[in-house]
């Protein structure tokens, strides 16, 4: 008898080949099932591309052999809707996908080695309010790697906090020039008077100086290539009210003004659901969803 991960990734595989999609995702949360799948006769089917944690320890050797196209994903725990947008974003930085493609992703519990779920997504057809997810614009951008670093930021703010208690905050990525100009210091800058080298967002230092000033008021502002300009900046841009802002607080409504009125993109935390919310040209664009299990308050 077969196993049941055989079964549903076969399943998996002829409903790609069916429904003409363009290919499978297939997430695996623990080494243990990663291994299995490495040496098991589905590793040879160019369809597949493995969605892993990327905490998770995969010997490079194992990977070059077998030829498995492999995705990266934040190593927390996300909703199953927000674990695929995630991989999605990432399939198409990576040139594994387009942003218009039809994808069959196979996942299960997170932290667990089984698999029960199949779900069939096609990207240029829009998702519900409830699950936003129309990202093409920012994905065309230069900025796009720094706003999925952002992103992952966001995700580790939302899912923990600081010291156990919620925290909301906004970031802004890119056209820091006009950003400044529309914005002004509520507290002192704590970045002001540092070498851009000391200000980069690829240092680990600089982000978990991030996470801890997110408690401040004021949004953080990154430039397009990655560097941290200011933290506790009041953004003076006009709130805006849409139906796809009804029911979100004031940060949301002045993320979307900023986005509105520059070319920057923002990143917002929800204080009260730990919800990422990203915003591109006054209007929502994707959501993600941290599952919150650790934090304290």
């Amino acid at each position: 008898m077969k196993d049941q991960k055989n079964i549903i990734i076969e399943t998996a595989l002829d409903l790609s080949r069916k429904t003409k999609s363009h290919g499978v995702f297939l997430f695996m949360n623990t080494e243990k099932v990663c291994h299995w799948f490495l040496r098991s006769k589905l590793v040879g089917s160019e369809d597949i591309v493995l969605v892993v944690p990327s905490t998770l320890k995969l010997r490079k050797a194992d990977l070059r052999k077998t030829g498995v196209r492999l995705i990266r994903s934040w190593s927390g725990n996300q909703t199953r809707f927000s674990q695929i947008k995630y991989a999605f974003f990432h399939g198409v930085l990576q040139g594994l996908i387009k942003p218009d493609s039809k994808i069959v992703c196979v996942l299960g519990p997170w932290g667990k080695s089984h698999l029960d779920t199949v779900t069939i997504h096609d990207l240029s057809l829009s998702w519900s309010e409830d699950f936003p997810f129309d990202p093409r614009s920012i994905m065309a951008r230069s900025t796009f790697d720094t706003v999925m670093a952002m992103v992952d930021i966001s995700l580790d703010i939302g899912a923990l906090g600081r010291e156990g208690k919620s925290v909301g905050t906004m970031l802004v990525i890119g056209d820091t020039e006009n950003v400044l100009k529309s914005s002004h210091q509520a507290v002192f800058n704590p970045f002001k008077g540092y070498p851009k080298k000391e200000r980069l967002i690829t240092l680990p230092e600089v982000v978990e100086s991030i996470k801890e000033l997110a408690t401040l008021d004021g949004a953080i502002v990154i430039s397009g290539d990655g560097v941290v300009e200011a933290a506790g900046r009041h953004i003076d841009a006009v709130s805006v009210v849409t139906k796809q802002l009804r029911g979100l607080g004031s940060r949301h409504r002045v993320a979307a003004g900023i986005t509105r009125r520059t070319d920057a993109v923002a990143v917002v935390v929800s204080e009260s659901t730990g919800r990422v919310t990203i915003f591109d040209k006054g209007r929502i664009v994707s959501s993600l969803e941290p599952v919150i299990s650790r934090r304290l308050v």
